[in-house]
């Protein structure tokens, strides 16, 4: 099959595409996704569904959002040569691109909710008890690493460290990878850098 072209421009914001939007993605030669980074994201988790992401470049045009110029800037989008990067994903078949965030289920967001957790990163014990909320980050300076951030407290210090692999079991949580939230709440949950598997990226 030839160079696919998707225009996902039109999503809105916390929303994926659809199945049915991502099916010439398993048999296409190239990508070419235009649209916000939760359109990229999903592409490259087809992509890893059909064990392709090494062999089938791919190519972003980004949407106008401030997540979308964040991570252009930070993957070089327009310059450079066609490079193979890092693959961040989770156990249930996603990937994650921009930004992550474990926070606690149900209801209103605030941050005055609070979340029972422990989570590892790494060998480190990051959380044990209740906290607000954790963030993650692939970090595209690096190779293989996320960085963790965990907010135990409102307006309290963070901390932020920076490994391969974010393991958590907790109460029943939200998931949200790129903006887009986990259809329902999980108690385990794991990000990693997986170090066997690249996509590759056309600048």
């Amino acid at each position: 099959m030839p160079s696919v072209e998707l225009d996902l421009r039109r999503l809105e914001p916390g929303e994926a595409p659809r199945p049915t939007q991502l099916e010439p993605v398993g048999t296409a030669t190239a990508v070419v996704v235009r649209g916000p980074v939760p359109a990229l994201s999903a592409v490259l988790a087809a992509l890893l569904k059909a064990g392709r992401t090494a062999e089938v470049p791919v190519a972003w045009e980004p949407g106008p959002d401030k997540s979308s110029d964040a991570l252009a800037r930070a993957l070089g989008i327009g310059t450079g040569d066609p490079r193979d990067l890092t693959l961040v994903r989770d156990d249930h078949g996603g990937v994650l691109l921009h930004h992550g965030r474990i926070e606690a289920a149900g209801g209103r967001r605030s941050l005055s909710r609070r979340l029972g957790l422990q989570a590892h990163h790494d060998d480190i014990r990051v959380a044990d008890g209740e906290i607000t909320r954790i963030d993650v980050r692939p970090d595209w300076s690096a190779v293989d690493t996320i960085g963790v951030t965990v907010m135990t407290l409102p307006l309290r210090p963070t901390r932020h460290t920076s490994g391969r692999a974010l393991q958590v079991a907790s109460d029943p949580a939200r998931i949200v990878r790129d903006g887009v939230p986990y259809p329902r709440p999980v108690t385990r949950w794991t990000w990693y850098a997986d170090d066997r598997v690249r996509w590759r990226l056309q600048p």
